[in-house]
């Protein structure tokens, strides 16, 4: 029987980051680790994801059930960004402090980063120029790109030419990036895969955008997207009409169906959800969605399990932070 707990979120999205109506800052769903191509012969045995506002940690144990050994390539590819005034400085965007672990031991892997413009690649240009194609040449949206700056007037003018960067000296290049490295997987064997990041957790001022009022749709939709249950959302729509306090929510997006890459289906899956628990306010109020039952362990941590499981959608998991509105 499908259950909708106030725990965690499932919602359908897409590669590209979601934005809503309240001008909040957006997610960007990362996911697992894929093969290149598809690997029918690996089954991903157990997979057991953790996720928090502060790191997405998740853990294979992949099993190759072949009479060969199997040498592929295994990334962890990047959704494609840009430099936007309404996302995080670039090292954020582009997942810069990923780990990755194979049987326990902490493993090197290689980076690549290309540079498209309007699906016309442009990444040999940008490294002629000695410009680093991830960083958009070591710059933000308020700092001007170092390695542009450089440049001579002739030089620039051939990157305008090219679409990769505007009247001001602007990188408008997208980078798609990612994280891969050639993997063995013995004949009849185990393999232990583990990596974490930090994600790039979206916000939203105030829930009162979607539930008070006069609501917006967008909002509403981005709030219900995170299954709030029997329980949580009468009390939701009672904080969102509340002129003693506020309530906005963060919310950390991970792509399940990455797992579809290798052989299904997920032999076993564990999801385990942490609270969020920020300085001087109220611990968080979790929602997702699950086809199946959460178990609340303890205080701040939920956990859920399938076997056979075939991610058909993509994971949101919600928190609404309860605080004193503020008087002007």
């Amino acid at each position: 029987m499908k259950r909708f707990i106030s725990a965690v979120g499932l919602a359908i999205l897409s590669l590209a980051p979601q934005t809503y109506a309240d001008d909040g800052a957006a997610s960007i769903a990362a996911g697992g680790i894929v093969v290149m191509g598809k690997e029918p012969r690996i089954v991903m045995a157990k997979e057991s994801l953790w996720i928090s506002i502060d790191k997405v940690k998740v853990e294979y144990e992949f099993r190759n059930d072949s009479d060969q050994a199997i040498t592929t390539e295994v990334a962890f590819p990047i959704p494609d960004y840009e430099l936007d005034p309404q996302m995080p400085p670039p090292n954020e965007e582009g997942f810069q402090d990923f780990k990755l672990w194979v049987n326990g031991v902490q493993t090197k892997f290689q980076i690549e980063s290309r540079a498209f413009v309007q699906n016309k690649e442009i990444t040999t240009l940008l490294r002629l120029e000695h410009i680093d194609i991830p960083t958009f040449g070591h710059g933000t949206w308020m700092d001007p790109s170092k390695d542009i700056a450089r440049l001579s007037q002739s030089e620039k003018k051939q990157l305008i030419e090219a679409g990769a960067i505007d009247e001001d000296d602007r990188p408008i290049w997208s980078v798609r990036k990612k994280y891969h490295w050639i993997q063995v997987f013995p004949a009849h064997g185990i393999v232990n895969i583990r990596h974490e990041y930090s994600p790039v957790v979206g916000n939203e001022n105030s829930i009162s955008y979607g539930l008070g009022d006069n609501p917006d749709e967008q909002s509403k939709q981005a709030i219900m997207s995170m299954c709030p249950d029997e329980k949580l959302l009468p009390k939701l729509k009672h904080l969102a009409m509340s002129s003693e306090k506020d309530t906005w929510y963060m919310y950390v997006d991970f792509i399940l169906t990455s797992a579809n890459t290798w052989k299904t289906p997920i032999e076993d899956f564990t999801l385990t959800v942490e609270r969020a628990r920020l300085k001087d306010e109220s611990p968080s109020m979790v929602s997702f969605c699950w086809d199946g039952p959460v178990k609340k362990i303890d205080e701040d941590y939920f956990v859920a399990h399938r076997t056979n499981f075939i991610p058909a959608r993509e994971l949101r998991v919600g928190y609404f932070i309860e605080q004193k509105r503020l008087k002007f």
